[in-house]
């Protein structure tokens, strides 16, 4: 399990640049790290084997061919200007490992730029706390920025412009780092638009794509034909969602809790749509439907009914729980999910469903929009 521990990038966050950097609040770093540690002693005490991005960042780079690819993610020469674009690259070619991995998470400010050579319009023009380099802190749900379906790795074409480079970290995960140097790539970041958080494994070989705020349909048609000419899907539904801050992915909506079971927000339960794709023989794509989400669902995971858990009996506290990620929950195991503490009547009724849950504290982690589903990309996945 891929999990990034959050770090000075969040300090970056400030109540002028917090919305730009799509946080809704400005979360205490400290306490952060805390709840993080202990979610990922959770992960651990079920025998799930965790990988910090931050590791696995700083070990790639220790490849001479990563570094440079590193550094030229971190310098925008249409953003900084040629000459002061030189030096940044100069400074950065000659840093360590962990030195360059930090500025690529963290970013780097101007005043933080090296010592200036010359004079430069850019920086003289630029406050000396502005970024040079951006911060990414939406790192910390790595759910989002690759997914892995099957034996390959999805590597997101992400939609909002502060997270457009965090792509650039996975691929130097994925492509230098020793555990990853030999994965085959289902997509690639250069793509239509299409997040992790939108990928959704209902069964094997049965895929979900949410298409809302995030997500494309144009990106869910390509990740569809990919793993279906890799032979690792059969069926994928496209899933139409609102295009809303609260509704910015599908697990946001639902998440799979159980093998025939989903926890969903209950006011999308009657109105989630899916329009079906699948391959034809003569390599093309069939699209069916749309068709009730919940129906389509069933009918390509070879069920009889996909069981709803709703997140609340009234609307107020569905809604509330809703936006606090009462939906968002980690399935360790058919059965077993971690889930914010502070969702408790979403809790409840997961319990009363026979559903385990692995509460954790998320006052702050949870500052992002994202609950424990967001802040977990799954290497490896063990059969069921």
């Amino acid at each position: 399990m891929l999990l990034h521990r959050p770090g000075n990038e969040l300090k970056r966050l400030t109540p002028r640049n917090n919305d730009q950097l799509l946080f809704d609040s400005i979360p205490w770093v400290d306490r952060a790290q805390e709840e993080h540690d202990a979610f990922a002693e959770v992960l651990r005490g079920r025998g799930v084997e965790v990988l910090l991005l931050a590791d696995a960042l700083r070990t790639a780079l220790g490849d001479t061919r990563a570094h440079a690819a590193g550094v030229h993610a971190a310098v925008d020469e249409r953003r900084l200007g040629p000459d002061l674009a030189d030096s940044l690259r100069s400074h950065l070619s000659s840093v360590s490992p962990a030195v360059l991995a930090e500025v690529l998470m963290a970013g780097m400010t101007f005043e933080e730029l090296p010592a200036a050579e010359g004079a430069s319009l850019v920086r003289l023009m630029n406050h000396p706390n502005d970024f040079a380099v951006d911060p990414l802190p939406n790192l910390l749900f790595t759910r989002d920025s690759s997914a892995w379906i099957g034996n390959r790795v999805a590597v997101s074409s992400l939609t909002m412009p502060a997270r457009v480079r965090e792509t650039a970290v996975l691929d130097l995960i994925y492509a230098y780092h020793p555990w990853f140097r030999h994965a085959a790539r289902a997509y690639g970041a250069h793509s239509a638009p299409i997040e992790g958080g939108d990928v959704m494994l209902l069964s094997p070989g049965v895929l979900a794509i949410g298409v809302g705020e995030r997500t494309t349909a144009a990106g869910a048609e390509s990740l569809a034909r990919s793993v279906f000419a890799d032979g690792i899907a059969h069926t994928v539904l496209a899933v139409p969602i609102q295009q809303t801050r609260a509704t910015m992915h599908l697990d946001t909506v639902c998440t799979m809790v159980a093998a025939d079971a989903v926890v969903m927000y209950p006011l999308s339960a009657d109105s989630l749509t899916a329009f079906t794709m699948r391959p034809t023989d003569d390599g093309s794509v069939k699209v069916e439907g749309p068709a009730p989400f919940l129906t389509a669902a069933a009918e390509a995971m070879g069920i009889d009914r996909l069981r709803v858990i709703d997140t609340g009996l009234d609307p107020v506290t569905a809604e509330r729980e809703q936006w606090d990620d009462g939906n968002n929950t980690l399935a360790l195991a058919p059965g077993v999910v971690v889930g914010y503490e502070r969702n408790v009547e979403t809790n409840a009724r997961l319990t009363e469903a026979g559903i385990e849950v692995l509460a954790i504290t998320g006052s702050e982690l949870g500052s992002g929009r994202g609950g424990p589903r967001c802040m977990s990309c799954p290497i490896r996945r063990e059969s069921i």
